[in-house]
């Protein structure tokens, strides 16, 4: 590991002896040189392509700037990134409560970026530096590059490039695009011609001629205008964006907004096995900027610093996940040799004592996983491999993981290696007729229930309701029940006394009051006394959001029905916990009230052990 951070001062500067930088990154989140977080990952690979970089965390906006003019204008661009979440939802609750706490700063701070950080951050740097380019990146920017719902204003937005005034916006996974950004620049192209970039966005004047790229077809997008006067309309891009998000070969997207045109590059073809080994593979420290030792723990480094994530990207296609929007719906995987040089250089940290806290991923069992038939996904539009049924092209073969896991368990430094990330028991629980790919299934349940549970194992059902689950997207409770049944005979069969975790979201679009009645009596039934639990947030870019935002969903463009006032979502919130005093009254009234009365005595019935609590 390097010993070595990016620079973040003057005295930096000054201790390399360089009288100039060639690339600024400007940051919302505390600087932590790990691979986990976005500024660490550019700034490395941009330094490893012989630029000069520096990082420019959690700048104060409040003051006279200083902050933003320590280190000048660098001779290429800013980058600019809110940080690993939307500032909103780092900010709020999902009853746009202001939060107390910040898991990206240290001592767990609060106050330290603005709202909307990307776009207050990019407004002063372009007040402050006029003729140098700003590029703005990471999810906050990556979900919010077309017109958006955002929740906590409750308004319709233009893309980000619109209120921030950036020059350039890079979504998704950057590397790919800021390599070829990066090379072009070295070379002395001025940065207002590079238009033709995958994975790219930027404004033009109205009417001026298209940027030429043989191999792209346009769609044309209902203007910002048209969907601020007909929901339908932004109902019907956002099927447009989801769909050319999740093709291999998708089209350039267009979209008028006032006097400009809105132009959003294709992405990046799906990478291949091994090809995002470089970003891992950069000489991190893999700790917090020394800086930061008197102010406290950042809580975010602590969650992943002893965690090993193996790839992107995930096929699930989950109504209310941004993480295929983002990263992608095909699978970016690690090489062996890259995930075990990391695991390796961890245990090596004087801090280690022996437990991996996590081998995994957005999903904990998607790796190395594709199409069978590569050609068949080449015309695929599906969002999901996995809902209503798994794809019968899709490889589900967790061979290759279970190398992984077998790999670190031979290390002799690791004590515990475990798999802290969401498993998709659907990737295993599918019914085949292929007898291999069976044992497969059966044996990547038995290895992680007996060899990677740290004595609770997460998994999301996310509802019981059928009709909630076809709006998200999700396999049926049924298929919960099965996995709990397996996970439960596997430790008596195992002598272990492990839990299953399940996480369970409520104010979902198409739930109601009667479905969360539902979802509280059969997990009371399966056992549980929920904890693990949370209420819709819509955040820009996910189906559910857009059924939120315009109350018809999509595809069908038929009305559903969605809680949307705090009154509505709390009530909802309250079936969690039926077995608290102060909600028993009201549940039951509410019930009643439903005509749902077996439900509401076998609910609120206490047994004997129940009383004894």
């Amino acid at each position: 590991m390097s010993q070595t951070w990016l620079p973040i001062s003057k005295e930096d500067l000054d201790d390399r002896g360089w009288d100039s930088l060639d690339v600024i990154i400007v940051s919302g989140d505390a600087y932590v040189d790990h691979p986990s977080f976005g500024h660490a990952v550019i700034g490395r690979l941009l330094e490893a392509e012989g630029l000069r970089v520096a990082i420019l965390p959690q700048p104060n906006w409040r003051d006279d700037l200083r902050d933003f003019k320590k280190l000048g204008a660098p001779k290429l661009f800013f980058g600019v990134t809110a940080g690993c979440m939307d500032s909103m939802v780092n900010h709020y609750t999902a009853n746009r409560r202001l939060r107390s706490d910040d898991a990206y700063t240290p001592g767990g701070k609060s106050g330290f970026r603005p709202d909307y950080a990307v776009t207050v951050y990019t407004q002063i740097l372009k007040k402050l530096y006029p003729d140098t380019p700003v590029m703005i990146g990471g999810i906050e920017a990556s979900l919010r590059r077309v017109s958006h719902y955002d929740y906590w204003s409750d308004s319709l937005k233009p893309s980000v490039l619109v209120d921030s005034g950036a020059d350039l916006l890079v979504y998704g996974m950057g590397e790919e695009p800021l390599l070829q950004l990066a090379g072009f620049l070295k070379k002395g192209i001025p940065f207002k011609t590079l238009r033709t970039i995958p994975q790219t966005a930027f404004l033009m004047n109205a009417g001026e001629p298209l940027p030429m790229h043989k191999k792209w077809e346009d769609l044309i997008l209902h203007s910002h205008e048209e969907c601020l006067e007909h929901r339908e309309m932004y109902a019907q891009n956002f099927r447009h964006i989801e769909t050319e998000s999740n093709r291999v070969h998708a089209r350039r997207l267009l979209q008028n907004v006032g006097d400009q045109t809105l132009v959003i590059n294709p992405p990046a073809p799906p990478q291949a096995i091994g090809a995002i080994d470089r970003s891992f593979d950069l000489p991190y420290t893999r700790l917090p900027h020394p800086r930061y030792k008197k102010r406290g723990l950042i809580t975010a480094y602590e969650m992943i610093k002893f965690s090993v994530n193996l790839h992107r990207g995930c096929f699930g296609g989950c109504s209310f996940c941004t993480i295929s929007a983002h990263q992608g719906k095909f699978i970016a995987s690690r090489s062996k040799q890259s995930i075990l040089k990391e695991v390796d250089a961890m245990v090596a940290m004087p801090e280690f004592h022996g437990t991996i806290t996590d081998l995994g991923g957005p999903s904990a069992n998607m790796y190395r996983m594709e199409g069978k038939d590569l050609k068949r996904c080449d015309t695929c539009e599906r969002p999901s491999c996995l809902y209503p049924q798994v794809c019968s092209n899709l490889d589900t073969r967790h061979a290759p993981l279970l190398e992984i896991y077998d790999a670190v368990r031979r290390n002799p430094k690791v004590k515990h290696a475990f798999v802290g990330s969401g498993i998709r028991y659907d990737l295993f629980l599918h019914p085949t007729e292929d007898k291999a790919l069976q044992a497969d299934h059966d044996l990547y349940i038995n290895t992680v229930i007996r060899h990677h549970v740290s004595g609770r194992l997460k998994v999301a059902p996310e509802h019981t309701s059928e009709k909630v689950l076809k709006i998200m997207r999700k396999p049926s409770f049924s298929m919960f029940e099965e996995f709990k049944a397996k996970f439960e005979a596997i430790n008596r069969d195992a002598g272990l006394k492990q839990q299953l975790i399940p996480y369970f979201i409520s104010s979902h679009p198409a739930s109601e009051l009667a479905d969360m009645a539902e979802l509280a009596l059969k997990t009371k039934q399966l056992g549980y006394k929920l904890e693990q639990v949370q209420d819709f947030t819509p955040t820009p870019m996910t189906l559910s959001t857009e059924i939120y935002a315009t109350g018809i969903h999509p595809i069908s463009m038929k009305p559903v029905f969605t809680a949307r006032t705090p009154e509505q979502k709390l009530e909802q919130r309250m079936f969690f916990f039926w077995y608290l005093p102060e909600n028993r009254v009201w549940i039951r009234k509410v019930l009643d009230k439903l005509k749902l009365g077996k439900i509401s005595r076998q609910l609120l019935s206490l047994t004997r052990n129940e009383v004894e609590e």
